[in-house]
């Protein structure tokens, strides 16, 4: 048993035991972050990391280069980072000109002026189908000496930079822990810098709605009713439903079954549960009706969840 001394007992607010919404989904959606590439490009280069259903993001070390997404092209800066939330097609290159496809992906030369630049990205393992990035951009480029000046993902990019220049034992372990914690420097970024004005990630750092989906994502199996949510965000019925709808694009109602569906993926994958007993905790009692919302949530059938993780 845990040994806990007596005047910590007597003092609950020390206890870090309320977590806030978005650190509760980026939990249950189990988060990653993985940096792959640590290189020097050199001469005309040309690479496109879209595709592999993830979210892809590239960090300028030293020089500069080019991102080329939909006929737009950014001039990109030492420092600059550049993420894709919903794994957009995108080329990174050495020119302002928009390479020719023979040369996307093609080995690199040795020769040439060179520029550093740190790929990877982030992904969310227990979900296929995920809210928090249906408001997102198509590309989020925050620049060094702008978005990212005098910031805290400022001081992690100089880390992680600072870690790749000068490895030591556990640099791969340290490189993806400061890249997961960028993430969410750049999520906070997106709502405090007022750059989106509705979805999930907004409505997570709502003062009320934000207590409400933390009801949902921490007990999906409750029953919940509509008044019940609403009394969780002080507020009334109407207005709760209605403020509700209008961050996240969905009904409370609606979104607590895409939810349900959500969790009831990650508990397919990672337990020995029956359908019956993840439709119960799912919050429905009929194991077919279960069946027929998950297939129309999610897109296939639990069977085949499960059957493609074995």
């Amino acid at each position: 048993m845990l040994y806990v001394p007596k005047f910590m007992s007597e003092s609950p607010n020390i206890y870090l035991n309320d977590p806030d919404p978005l650190s509760v989904l980026l939990k249950r959606l189990s988060l990653n972050a993985e940096v792959y590439v640590n290189g020097d490009f050199c001469g005309t280069w040309a690479v496109d990391t879209s595709g592999s259903r993830r979210i892809p993001f590239h960090l300028i070390g030293a020089g500069q280069a080019w991102l080329h997404i939909n006929d737009q092209v950014y001039k990109l800066e030492q420092g600059d980072l550049v993420l894709f939330p919903n794994d957009h097609q995108h080329i990174i290159s050495s020119s302002e000109q928009k390479p020719a496809a023979k040369l996307v992906n093609a080995p690199l030369g040795q020769q040439g002026d060179v520029t550093n630049m740190v790929c990877g990205f982030f992904e969310f393992k227990n979900t296929v189908v995920n809210p928090l990035l249906d408001a997102m951009p198509l590309v989020i480029h925050l620049s060094a000496q702008h978005a990212l000046a005098q910031s805290r993902a400022k001081q992690l990019i100089n880390l992680m930079i600072t870690e790749l220049k000068s490895p030591r034992g556990g640099c791969y372990a340290v490189v993806d822990q400061l890249a997961y914690l960028l993430f969410i420097e750049v999520l906070r970024q997106q709502v405090e810098s007022e750059a989106l004005n509705s979805g999930l990630l907004v409505a997570l750092f709502d003062a009320r709605i934000g207590k409400a989906l933390n009801a949902i994502h921490q007990q999906a199996h409750v029953d919940w009713s509509l008044v019940q949510l609403a009394e969780i965000a002080t507020m009334s019925r109407s207005s709760f439903a209605e403020k509700f709808t209008q961050l996240v694009g969905l009904s409370p109602m609606k979104y607590l079954v895409q939810w349900r569906m959500i969790e009831a993926r990650k508990l397919l994958i990672s337990s020995n549960k029956s359908v019956a007993e993840i439709a119960q905790l799912s919050g429905y009692e009929s194991e077919a009706a279960f069946r027929k919302a998950f297939k129309q949530h999610q897109g296939v059938t639990p069977g085949a969840v499960r059957k493609k993780e074995s």
